[in-house]
């Protein structure tokens, strides 16, 4: 469930799994980014079981790390063990014998000062692959309760991240994602307080037949300068950049504890535009937290078009237990989910816009399944024809059908 470095993590817990030999198991590795991911785990949960009356469940992830007892409590579960544990293969080597496993196994996340290198060959299903290189967080967002899960920040030494990446690209991957809890931050704790830009570059030279290289959510008030220049002088570097932005309102950046204003949001939109035009920006984006205002939710909204941002994820303020955000006067729910759909609205709308406008336009798609893949842009797109999946394939864009581009492999 939930993030992109917990899509890397579960690849790792799978082909621990597979060594030790379990069987008839089931893990859920949780999402606590908001109650509603709670609550969808526990649904799993009793699903599970229902379906597979005969298997052991373990719980883990971030929900299981904040709240064990949560889970350890429900009569489907046997075993909830933290974020730390579900990567150690001595858990599961023990697991396999059934000894001496406890129900509840989740040690303190703020006291790991490193992050472990975790080798993976491939990802089940997937055509492109998820590295993590960076892990926790530092800061203390008044909505967040993922420090609490994921512990301090921390980064992986680029040359495992580049063994990493080559040992996926010789399995055939042509696109990897560089994922992390506070992607931006990587380089703390490493000698020489490298940057994510170094990084990214080190990756680029040193792995020359990596097709394409992606980037999850960046803070926009910490792009470095070695990385924009890679976005202006890399055509690998992929030219889509998904913000974690959450408000387009100053007071409520503010009140969130973030460290962008609303300017720097357009600055660094207008900057990447600059330098790579074909450029396009998704964004992070919570509607009605705590003491919002009408204005300032038209300031979030006008943001959506100032920044021409077209690939939202927009979700309702959700109260998280412990935070500072909790205690905050609350905008009443169903104020919040219906300023949600007007974002998520003004999102779609832009989404379309740049859909059309990139009709009779070349592209290159990364098919996933049955022609269907994303291109560059991370734009859906639906290439006429069989191909395998994980191949790149160049194509021109006929149509538009719904959200999707219809395109045509060029010869």
């Amino acid at each position: 469930m939930g993030c992109r470095l917990n899509a890397f993590e579960t690849e790792v817990m799978r082909e621990h799994i597979e060594k030790s030999g379990i069987e008839n198991l089931i893990v859920v590795n949780s999402c606590a980014v908001t109650q509603e991911a709670e609550r969808e785990a526990r649904q799993i949960i009793r699903r599970s079981k229902r379906k597979y009356p005969q298997n052991k469940i373990i719980v883990t992830g971030c929900a299981a790390q904040i709240n064990p007892d949560l889970f350890a409590q429900m009569p489907e579960v046997d075993s909830v063990i933290g974020n730390l544990e579900k990567l150690d293969p001595e858990f599961w080597s023990e697991q396999a014998t059934g000894k001496n496993i406890p129900g509840v196994r989740v040690n303190d996340i703020m006291s790991v000062k490193e992050t472990a290198g975790h080798m993976i060959e491939g990802f089940q299903g997937r055509a492109r692959a998820f590295v993590e290189v960076q892990q926790g967080c530092d800061h203390r967002c008044t909505f967040c309760i993922i420090p609490f899960g994921r512990g301090p920040s921390r980064s992986v030494p680029a040359g495992e991240v580049i063994k990493q990446i080559n040992l996926l690209v010789a399995k055939g991957f042509n696109e990897v994602v560089l994922t992390g809890v506070d992607l931006t931050d990587y380089g703390k704790g490493l000698p020489g307080h490298a940057s994510l830009g170094e990084l990214v570059a080190r990756i680029l030279k040193l792995v020359p037949d990596l097709k394409r290289l992606r980037l999850s959510s960046l803070d926009p008030i910490e792009i470095d300068t070695k990385l924009l220049a890679l976005f202006a002088d890399e055509p690998r570097l992929l030219p889509q950049v998904h913000l974690s932005i959450q408000s387009g309102d100053d007071m409520i950046l503010k009140r969130m504890k973030r460290r962008h204003q609303r300017r720097d949001v357009l600055k660094v939109c207008e900057k990447l535009r600059e330098i790579r035009p074909d450029i396009v920006f998704g964004a992070d984006i919570i509607a009605g937290f705590p003491t919002e205002t009408e204005r300032m939710f038209e300031n979030t909204r006008s943001l959506i078009k100032e920044a021409n941002l077209t690939q939202l994820h927009v979700f309702p303020y959700s109260p998280r237990i412990g935070t500072p955000a909790e205690r905050m006067p609350q905008v009443h729910e169903t104020e919040r989910k219906y300023r949600a759909k007007i974002l998520r609205e003004e999102g779609e709308a832009q989404f379309l816009r740049c859909l059309d406008s990139g009709v009779g336009s070349e592209v290159a798609a990364l098919i996933e399944r049955d022609g269907f893949g994303h291109s560059e842009h991370f734009m859906p797109v639906r290439v006429i024809g069989n191909f395998k999946v994980g191949d790149i394939i160049r194509a021109r864009v006929k149509s538009r059908e719904g959200k999707t581009w219809i395109a045509e492999p060029l010869a």
